[in-house]
């Protein structure tokens, strides 16, 4: 069977792809059509164009990740398969409105995420994989409750278009396709944060504060408020994003990132005032 290490971009999934060599490493990229989030280099920003094999205006994650991939891949000496899927733009606009996610229906992790790395698994692979999952070892829960979505042969399925169905309306023909088969090397070999944290200090990989999302609904109001003085720029796509929803939803339920933004002004909040439950790292 062969191996595929699911990289975020973070530390954890970084140092399993540093330490667990895989047949293929795989990155999804979120990606944005708005120029006021725009990459600021233009020379990288043609690369990534290139390796994606679509253009690349800018990303909805901190600009460091791109730097993170580029490191990383170096680092490893292995390549890294970028790929990306609609950009957040055009996943959250239906009939010409704005048709958000929230905690509730987390579809934008399923079209940025999943959905390119099925595609990519699809075209490259097409056979079920052993897919390495950045879970340390305190992280149990985690890994049970993805491999509870788990079929009876222990693979995940994914539900795909495998054709037609003919007749006057032609419809599409879906099934549940086994693609990946759950593994969890920091858990099978308990590793936890302090080790990753050490390992990384003194290589040339840099890093973003976070992955994912710069306003992600998982996050909690502080640190969205957080990352709204530290990316105005990307969080401004985020308040955009409210002005025209579909009916009254909202990215985070009951609060709108426009009063998040204006909220705890007095309050002057540092790097390491949170940690991955702030972040929303447990929801993901």
């Amino acid at each position: 069977m062969k191996t595929v290490n699911s990289l975020s971009g973070g530390k954890t999934s970084s140092y399993i792809a540093a330490n667990y060599p895989a047949d293929y490493n795989v990155f999804s990229l979120v990606r944005t059509d708005d120029t006021n989030c725009m990459f600021p280099d233009a020379k990288i920003r043609q690369e990534v164009s290139d390796r994606l094999g679509t253009e690349f205006i800018g990303t909805l994650e901190e600009d460091m990740i791109i730097y993170t991939m580029l490191d990383l891949e170096q680092f490893i000496g292995s390549k890294i398969d970028w790929v990306t899927g609609k950009t957040f733009d055009e996943i959250t606009v239906r009939n010409g409105k704005r048709y958000l996610p929230n905690v509730t229906q987390r579809f934008c992790t399923t079209e940025m995420k999943l959905q390119p790395i099925f595609d990519w698994w699809r075209k490259e692979i097409n056979e079920v994989v052993e897919m390495r999952i950045g879970f340390r070892a305190n992280e149990q829960r985690r890994a049970k409750t993805m491999l509870s979505k788990a079929n009876e042969n222990g693979n995940l399925e994914f539900k795909a278009i495998v054709g037609k169905r003919g007749g006057k309306t032609n419809q599409n023909k879906w099934a549940d396709i086994e693609w990946q088969k759950p593994k969890f090397p920091l858990i099978d070999n308990p590793t936890f944060k302090d080790s990753i944290e050490n390992y990384w200090k003194d290589k040339n990989v840099r890093f973003a504060y976070l992955n994912n999302c710069v306003g992600c609904f998982h996050r909690s109001p502080v640190l969205l408020k957080y990352m709204s003085d530290k990316h105005p720029n990307k969080f401004q796509w985020f308040i955009d994003a409210e002005k025209n929803p579909y009916g009254k939803r909202t990215l985070k339920i009951g609060m709108k990132y426009k009063d998040i933004k204006k909220s705890l002004k007095q309050t002057k909040l540092f790097d390491d005032d949170f940690n991955e439950c702030d972040s929303g790292y447990c929801g993901l």
